[in-house]
């Protein structure tokens, strides 16, 4: 085992009882992110002031990135609203590294999705990629092989300058740690918008499997046994990443609040994540935990928290990269690649055989007490003497004020919708108004082709992926026998979110379980990242508790738990105060569903010509919030769609059931852009082409065609049907209560040529793969796909 790189002594006056001894000491707690009364209190909590370490390890886990001290209070919601019947599947919820999900046959699925989001706009490439690190890192501790990534990104306008700096290293991040760790990236989203543009989010998910009897929690527990630190050496980069750079307003006045960024080593972590999975096989270890966010600060006291004693380190053990480290700055450091395991001693041999059998440099760093004190020396001088809760788990909680915004009734009475959004706001009618709508919708940045982006993604390694981009979901093969798998996806609406943060969240969820519901997956359980402004200006506050309530009561009234998440605030430029400053308000929200058989999983685009085609769902006048909206007037008011969970469910069991039949061919969610978009959308994946009648749409949901193809009412889907299993289907939807209204059939080509509305002319037209929307109008796939593909390639190729 390779001896310990000697760090800087410590100074005198940074030992416990030289704390005890100069009580007056001035020390810098306000750099470190700490407010007047937070610095009093632990001074109270210690009965002394701290030591400088001390100082170090509480600034970082007291930060809002590791405590979570101002949505502490609301996020205990989904644990209340969690009943007995959403407990089924789970295994192990909030409050671990990650959630467990049972899904049959003896297998579980662990997954969780974080942010880094402020790492990501310093430096790009290494933020992204050590995102990624990171969940992964969470999922191994839990026991689980890792076997997916999905990554959700949102960044500023397209053509601003500094937007191609943060797309190509985020891009290039995301797909470089997850390609050369063998994960299939299987989905995510693409958003722009000019509100990110100093704030660009990465909210990176993992998904990994195990059997119910693999499942490893972390803790601290048995006096002598051993605690040992593995696996990439300590250095200087990332220290107080956690508090400083999670945790804060960007303020470019202030050249503090940007400390250096994790560098991650991918082929370093692939190789630990064998080394855990051999040695949980092997039995050797108690637990491990994953030193992401305030690294050996986070992973001591956590262990030692969850534990039944305490824990002693000695901190010179630790191997450095940099020697010239202080002790706080060891504790604080979150360089990458790293894991704690706590050992009994007569398993340390084969702990130690297994680490350098797969070469990963391991050191004996302390050991398990019965004290109920973490205590930490370093050089022989004890620096840290704390009870591990009050560090990890008994932080400051606050409750903030929040109230509903003024500025609220002006946004929300500014609506596109209905009779007075038609008067205000001009809509298209003629066919050729309404065709050059569909493409002016198709080439801007958040409706078009996103793969310049996902083509960097491996989407396939492994062999397990039956779905990935650009279907609606992705769906990962977990038994290779009996081809049982899950299904995921991620969605939210900023856009939705600003104008009503209560039914935006509940948007985000009906998204995702819709999506998931159109791979004919059964949805089973919920992550989130919760991405905000500054929870100290009270119309921030007030958007992630009515964001936090619209979750846990659409979670409840769907009956899928939230197994664990992440919340991200301080998103925005600028001092905290200015509500103008702040991202939209952003709850990332991640759907897991189980498929019985991927050989079943239905994909989102038409296959076959000749198969009929069905609207699932009602349309109404919902355009608020709206792409066309956005697109076409550049505006932001007004209300969101309505929330209808009760069809949104009866919907994923009609598609559960269809794909299990074998009753649809293909299956689309109508979101974004509405009908027109996932018409187009659908009609592109393989090339096929479609005929629509919007006649019966708009006579029975009271509909003019400009609302019936680019409302955004929800609960939603487009299906393929083929012709002989039509009865069958539309039995299925009655028997349901889901409307089925037959729309037309998929097509090998269609009758109208480029640019000509139907029923013009003499009727001579081409014969080519189109979307064609009967007495309307026609859109040639080739054209279409042209527009697509074109804006992102543009901008960034």
């Amino acid at each position: 085992m390779p001896g310990p790189v000697p760090a800087r002594p410590v100074h005198p006056a940074d030992t416990v009882e030289a704390a005890a001894a100069t009580p007056d000491l001035a020390q810098p707690y306000a750099e470190l992110g700490l407010k007047d009364d937070e610095y009093a209190r632990i001074r109270d909590l210690l009965g002394r002031r701290p030591t400088a370490a001390e100082l170090a390890m509480y600034s970082v886990m007291w930060s809002e990135h590791c405590s979570y001290k101002s949505s502490k209070n609301h996020l205990r919601q989904f644990g209340e609203k969690t009943t007995d019947a959403m407990r089924e599947h789970l295994l192990v919820g909030i409050g671990e590294n990650a959630g467990v999900v049972d899904i049959g046959d003896g297998w579980a699925v662990t997954f969780k999705v974080e942010s880094h989001n402020h790492p990501s706009y310093v430096e790009p490439y290494q933020g992204a990629a050590t995102g990624v690190g990171g969940i992964v890192r969470d999922i191994i501790s839990m026991g689980a092989r890792p076997v997916a990534v999905m990554d959700q990104l949102r960044f500023g306008a397209v053509d601003h300058p500094d937007t191609a700096r943060v797309v190509h290293g985020v891009v290039s991040g995301v797909g470089g740690y997850g390609n050369s760790l063998g994960l299939p990236n299987i989905g995510g989203e693409l958003v722009f918008d000019p509100c990110y543009q100093g704030n660009p989010l990465v909210n990176a998910l993992c998904l990994g499997v195990l059997r119910h009897e693999d499942i490893h929690l972390a803790n601290a527990s048995g006096a002598g046994n051993q605690v040992v630190l593995f696996g990439a050496r300590t250095g200087g980069d990332g220290i107080g990443g956690a508090s400083i750079l999670a945790s804060e307003t960007f303020d470019d006045t202030k050249p503090s609040k940007r400390p250096s960024v994790q560098v991650g080593d991918p082929f370093m972590e692939k190789v630990l994540i064998e080394c855990c999975l051999e040695l949980f096989a092997a039995g050797v270890v108690e637990g491990i935990q994953d030193l992401g966010a305030a690294g050996i600060s986070c992973a001591t006291s956590e262990l030692a928290s969850n534990g039944d004693g305490g824990m002693h380190v000695d901190l010179e053990k630790v191997l450095l990269r940099d020697p010239t480290l202080t002790a706080g700055e060891i504790l604080m450091s979150e360089s990458q690649e790293r894991m704690m395991a706590v050992v009994r001693p007569d398993q340390l041999d084969a702990f130690l055989a297994i680490t350098r059998k797969w070469d990963v440099e391991t050191a004996v760093i302390g050991e398990v007490t019965g004290t109920g004190r973490l205590t930490i020396d370093h050089h022989g001088q004890r620096i840290v003497d704390v009870d591990p809760r009050s560090v990890a788990h008994e932080g400051p909680v606050y409750d903030r004020p929040y109230a509903r915004p003024a500025w609220q009734d002006a946004l929300v009475a500014d609506t596109v919708s209905g009779p007075e959004g038609a008067a205000r706001y001009a809509r298209p009618s003629s066919p050729d108004e309404l065709r050059a709508t569909v493409l002016r919708l198709l080439g801007s940045p958040n409706l078009a082709s996103p793969a310049w982006v996902t083509d960097q993604y491996d989407r396939f390694v492994q062999g397990n992926t039956a779905l990935a981009m650009p279907d609606d979901a992705g769906v990962v093969r977990v038994d290779e026998t009996t081809g049982l798998g899950v299904a995921l996806a991620t969605d939210a609406n900023g856009r939705y979110a600003k104008l009503d943060p209560y039914t935006g969240a509940q948007l985000a969820l009906a998204e995702a379980y819709r999506n998931v519901a159109t791979s004919g997956a059964r949805p089973l359980a919920v992550t989130d990242c919760l991405n905000f402004g500054s929870p100290e200006h009270p119309d921030t506050m007030w958007q992630l508790v009515e964001a936090i309530r619209g979750l846990a009561d659409a979670c409840a009234e769907l009956e899928v738990p939230v197994t664990g998440g992440n919340v991200s605030l301080y998103n925005g430029t600028g001092e905290p105060g200015r509500i103008d400053s702040a991202i939209h308000p952003t709850p990332v929200v991640g759907v897991l569903g189980v498929i019985d058989d991927v050989a079943e999983a239905v994909r989102s685009g038409w296959t076959a010509p000749g198969q009929a085609v069905y609207l699932l769902g009602t349309t109404r006048d919902e355009l608020d919030g709206s792409a066309w909206a956005d697109v076409v007037h550049g505006q932001l008011g007004g209300v969101p769609p309505r929330v209808d969970l009760p069809a949104e469910r009866r919907l994923a069991q009609v598609l559960a059931h269809a794909a299990r039949d074998g009753l649809v061919d293909a299956a689309h969610d109508l979101s974004q852009g509405g009908l027109a978009q996932a018409l187009v959308e659908s009609s592109l994946r393989y090339g096929v082409g479609v005929q629509v009648d919007l006649a019966g749409l708009c006579a029975r949901d009271g509909v003019d065609p400009f609302v019936a193809l680019f409302s955004e009412s929800t609960a939603r889907v487009l299906v393929a049907v083929p012709r002989t299993e039509e009865v069958r289907f539309t039995d299925l939807c009655g028997s349901r209560g889901v409307p089925a209204l037959r729309l037309g059939e998929t097509a090998e080509t269609c009758s109208a040529g480029a640019g000509t509305p139907v029923g013009a002319g003499d009727g001579d037209h081409e014969h080519v793969p189109a979307v064609e929307v009967q007495g309307l109008f026609t859109v040639p796939l080739a054209e279409a796909r042209a527009v697509w593909e074109a804006p992102l390639r543009a901008a960034f190729a």
